[in-house]
């Protein structure tokens, strides 16, 4: 269930769900109300984004600052061989600077041209039912999968309606599948259709809705989780489907810990073809090495056949050279990624972190005789409070600078504050 409200609403109504259930249930040993857990976080989100070498008549300059609220509950379960529970999510978006000109960084509804609404709220909840280690829901779901990974990347995460099952009944094999039927983007207030993004040529392009994404898929874990291995399938119904497999390693090595994460999309039109035919084949490969507070990582992706990868939309993927702006992932594109972060903590300073990464891409298919090419450089610093009155307060800068042959440049800075309090 979805539906419009006010941050106090938001609060009573997650609340107040568990009264809802039979008293027995409530009192009974198991965990219904002990295992209960109840989070409100605090984002405070500005965003802007500078449009280089644009037309007169294009918009030059994304740039908003808004504040967000999440009430997450999460009950326990009934006791008894099959156990019942509730999950509620509540969020509000509060405007505190945008206007027409500047609108479309996806933090508040509206795209160029429109004047965001001084506040956006929703709200919805899941039934979840849990046998042995197999657990379904039906409701409103955050799913984090590689074929529709949680994308929490603005001021409000989107959630999806429909209903998912994770199975984990034999050691290091979990196996899940579901079907969503509708979405809440990260800056709506209702549901609506799910949406394809198809890359037909260099750009992204969004294209035509579906009401069914159906997905599978199996991840296995074994030499003492060091290793893992996954096969999935999606269908965005009568738009797209998709196959992906993974395969992830670390292995320690004296004071140092290597590892590699190597991915492979293919995806083809669907049904219908709503979209039209889509081909693409994606590789993705990431090396790294970490010491102390030291983390190196190389990668290399690539992308084949006549399209990009085609994905839901508004959702990133676990593409290795997907970043906040560039997704290096057009037509024919190979790129090619450095990345340092460092953890402060080995000098004495824990919460802080940095990350420098650059990616270059270059090869794109732009449906003409030049060559596209693209490059990015980003530059991220957090910290975490550890003690005192602002404990567990976090503050996140970003700063790019993303530049191309064949799209428009881009000087980007985010800064974000947030705060999680427990309630219960």
């Amino acid at each position: 269930m979805k539906k419009k409200a006010n941050l106090p609403l938001l609060m009573m109504a997650s609340s107040g769900m568990a009264l809802t259930l039979p008293a027995a249930a409530l009192a009974a040993e198991g965990g219904f109300i002990e295992d209960s857990t109840a989070t409100l976080t605090a984002r405070n989100y500005y965003f802007s984004r500078d449009f280089r070498d644009v037309p007169a008549t294009a918009q030059s300059k994304q740039e908003e600052w808004a504040q967000g609220f999440i009430l997450n509950f999460k009950s326990g379960y009934t006791p008894g061989p099959v156990g019942f529970g509730v999950d509620a999510i509540g969020m509000l978006g509060i405007k505190l600077d945008s206007s027409a000109d500047r609108a479309g960084t996806g933090l508040l509804p509206g795209a160029f041209g429109d004047e965001a609404p001084d506040e956006y709220s929703r709200a919805g909840a899941a039934l979840k039912v849990k046998v042995s280690k197999t657990e379904l829901k039906v409701g409103e779901l955050q799913p984090n999968l590689p074929v529709l990974t949680f994308s929490d990347i603005r001021l409000l995460p989107p959630t999806y309606s429909g209903a998912s099952l994770v199975s984990q009944e034999i050691a290091g094999l979990t196996l899940q599948g579901g079907h969503l039927r509708a979405t809440s983007l990260r800056n709506e207030a209702g549901d609506d259709d799910i949406r394809a993004l198809i890359p037909t040529g260099p750009r992204y392009v969004r294209t035509t809705t579906s009401d069914s994404f159906n997905y599978a898929g199996a991840d296995y874990a074994f030499n003492q989780n060091r290793t893992s291995v996954g096969a999935w399938y999606a269908q965005l119904e009568d738009i797209y489907n998709q196959r992906f497999f993974s395969l992830k390693h670390s292995e320690p090595l004296g004071a140092w810990t290597l590892g590699a994460n190597l991915g492979y999309f293919d995806s083809s039109e669907d049904g219908d073809e709503l979209a039209g035919e889509i081909d693409n084949q994606a590789f993705y490969t990431q090396l790294f090495a970490k010491r102390g507070g030291h983390n190196f990582l190389v990668g290399y992706q690539a992308m084949y056949g006549d399209h990009g990868l085609p994905r839901v939309f508004a959702n990133v993927t676990p593409l290795g050279n997907e970043v906040p702006t560039f997704e290096f992932a057009a037509p024919d594109e190979r790129s090619w990624q450095a990345r340092y972060d460092y953890d402060f903590a080995a000098l004495g300073i824990p919460g802080l972190v940095s990350t420098v990464r650059y990616i270059t891409g270059d090869n794109v298919d732009t449906g003409g005789a030049e060559e596209g090419k693209d490059w990015e450089r980003d530059l991220d610093l957090g910290y975490t409070v550890q003690s005192g009155p602002l404990k567990n307060v976090s503050v996140r800068v970003r700063n790019v600078v993303a530049r191309s042959n064949y799209r428009p440049d881009i000087d980007e800075n985010r800064l974000i504050i947030s705060y999680t309090l427990g309630l219960f």
